[in-house]
């Protein structure tokens, strides 16, 4: 089961989709854990995810673990689908609680709220962990080393 889990091809494509993918969402998740970049940092996240988002402390903390982890395991090449279906759920989830109210498109021309944003860039991620957990971590992946 695990090997299957792992498994991957020598493919340039599984590598592309998971940099791309961990090095856009590592600034969000550095500025949501440790405050880099002008974020909030762990407590003013924690407060937005409760408060504002409504959730549970619970599902603020794996919303919060979820991003940072999966980052983590995307560049490195780690578990490549688990992290891809985590970032799957999460971007779901994104769009579920927050984003559809704004509607499809991102706030390009502040025609909604400060802060409101569409969710055409969270599909985005959607299909890139989508394909992730078909193609695996490909060249260069944790995953390629301890499979082969």
């Amino acid at each position: 089961m695990i090997q299957q889990i792992l498994a991957t091809e020598n493919n340039w494509t599984g590598m592309i989709l998971r940099l791309t993918l961990g090095l856009v969402i590592f600034p969000h998740a550095a500025q949501k854990l440790f405050g880099w970049f002008n974020g909030p940092g762990l407590s003013g996240e924690m407060q937005y995810l409760t408060q504002v988002a409504g959730l549970s402390t619970f599902t603020a903390v794996m919303v919060i673990l979820v991003e940072c982890g999966g980052t983590l395991l995307l560049l490195t090449g780690f578990a490549t689908r688990i992290a891809a279906l985590g970032m799957l759920g999460l971007f779901i989830g994104m769009i579920i609680v927050v984003h559809y109210k704004t509607g499809f498109f991102m706030n390009w021309f502040a025609q909604a709220p400060a802060g409101s944003e569409g969710f055409e860039y969270h599909l985005l991620v959607i299909g890139m962990c989508i394909a992730m957990l078909i193609t695996g971590g490909g060249k260069w992946s944790l995953d390629r080393l301890i499979t082969v």
